[in-house]
Order: structure tokens, then sequence, then C-alpha cells
């Protein structure tokens, strides 16, 4: 079923997003998330895809087997940065023929020790280029896109950032999934410029639980998500404290889904990192 017939149920959808896993133990790792998780009926899961196409045939081979032997409703990720129309148009009846409806359609970042990278002369440069020749050659595919509460970190200010966003959504995109955030005043802000620049899709806000003090740090550096600062305070407290570490994460996240889920958002996205425990203890709190 396409994520925009299933934002139209009338109640929140719940998704979760995993990434392949490259090694033995990761793959493990993984089918035992998905077991563990399965059992609260996912709308759809998503699967990420590298920036640069790395991942491809890892990410297309667990999309199809989420949906042949989980039957879960998978969303493809598709990335457009080093890809020629003939790569996307390739890639797009493959996931077809796995019986994928839905694509998450984004540009990918270039490599970063590559500042000579230049995207092929037959490709795509946005996004929103990729979404278009989604929707012109295989119109039958829900197409969703990346939106950011707290603003892209290239982009020049919240209201250009807006203002692509909206360029996403006429290409063709149904639906918005966020970046991560941890202050729920940043996707109200961010909900509130979308609907003033005209932007009426469903907007999905994506929430990443806290497990590790060394991982969200770099990671909110990286993609420019503010961690409060009473949040940051009790995390760096406890930062050599690993099980402190997952309650401070698993209580954040369950405040952070009630007030949401309070405020009628369509869904709840979760970016899994492939471990189910956290999940659990999460949505058994929220029941």
């Amino acid at each position: 079923m396409k994520v925009s017939e299933l934002l139209t149920s009338g109640r929140p959808t719940l998704s979760f997003e995993f990434f392949p896993p490259r090694t033995a133990e990761q793959e493990t790792q993984l089918y035992a998330a998905l077991d563990g998780l399965k059992i609260f009926r996912p709308d759809f899961v998503s699967v990420t895809y590298g920036a640069m196409g790395t991942s491809r045939q890892k990410s297309f081979f667990w999309a199809k087997e989420i949906k042949q032997k989980y039957q879960l409703e998978p969303v493809g990720h598709l990335t457009c940065i080093a890809a020629t129309r003939s790569d996307i148009a390739s890639q797009l009846e493959e996931l077809s023929s796995f019986g994928v409806a839905n694509i998450l359609a984004l540009r990918g970042d270039p490599p970063a020790a590559d500042t000579a990278f230049v995207s092929p002369a037959n490709g795509f440069r946005y996004a929103k280029d990729l979404i278009s020749f989604i929707k012109k050659t295989t119109p039958a595919l829900c197409v969703g896109c990346a939106g950011f509460p707290e603003g892209h970190p290239k982009a020049g200010s919240l209201a250009q950032d807006t203002d692509y966003l909206k360029q996403k959504i006429d290409a063709g995109a149904e639906y918005v999934m966020t970046q991560l955030f941890f202050d729920n005043s940043f996707y109200f802000a961010f909900l509130e410029r979308c609907r003033q620049a005209g932007i009426k899709a469903p907007i999905i806000p994506g929430l990443m639980p806290i497990t590790s003090y060394n991982q969200i740090t770099k990671l909110t550096a990286v993609c420019g998500a503010t961690l409060p600062t009473p949040l940051l305070a009790q995390l760096e407290k406890h930062q050599a404290d690993p099980k402190s570490i997952m309650e401070i994460g698993e209580e954040q996240a369950v405040r952070q889904c009630q007030e949401l889920t309070a405020n009628k958002v369509p869904g709840l996205h979760f970016f899994v990192m492939n471990r189910a425990a956290p999940i659990t203890d999460i949505l058994t709190a929220l029941k």
C-alpha cells in the first residue's frame, strides 16, 4: 500500500527506518530487530541507501526481504547525486519488480573529501529533479521527500529551506519525512512555516532514541540537530554509564512522542539503528 494512502487512515502511522548491514554480525542484528519489532505492526519500513549509491544492492535486497519475508510495506530510499537518468530508471524498475510501491527521494551528499566532485551531466542536480523524473516515468509510485525542522545545514536561511521544500512538493512529493530533532518546538515551528508557504502535504516527524553519548554528539554535529541544554547536561553527566544513557534517551523519546501525538501528528517515524530494544521499550511505555 502507498504511504500516501496509509496517511489517510485517520490514525497516526508507525514506521521504522533501518540501514543495510555491512557484516554478518550486523545482518544477524537486523534480522533480530525485524523479528522483534514486527509485533508492533508498522505501517511501513524504510531502508536507507548510501549517499553515493554504495549500498544500493544491499538496500534493494533488504527492501525485497522486508516485502516478501516479513510482509511489511517497504519504502526504498533513492539518492541521485552520482546517478544518471538511466541508472535511476533501472533502479526504479528493479524496485517495482519486488513490489515496492514507495520511494523516499533524496539528493544525497557528495564525498566529503572530494571537493572536485561533479554530478553526471545526464543525471540530477537536486532532489526535486529526481522527484519530477520519478513521477513522470513511474507515476504509480508514491514519492516522499526529506524535510529539516531546524533547516538544512547548507541552506542560506529557514525561508530559503522552506521554499526549496515547496519545490519538491510541487515536483510531486506526496509527504515529508523529517530529519531527527530533540526539541518538538522545532517541529511545530517548521510545520507552521510549511503551512504558511502553502505546503499541505503530511509532515511525519522523524525520531531517534539516544543510545550512545558519543554517537549522538557526533551525529548532531553533522546533521545540525540541537540537543536541548537540559538534555545535553544529563547526557554529559552520565556519558560513562551506557545504561543511564539508554534510560535518558528512552525517557526523552517517550516525552517527545506523547506531545507529538497529542498534537495530532500524521505519524511517528523511528530511526531504529537496527536495534529493537530501545524502540520496544518506548512503544511499550506509550502503549
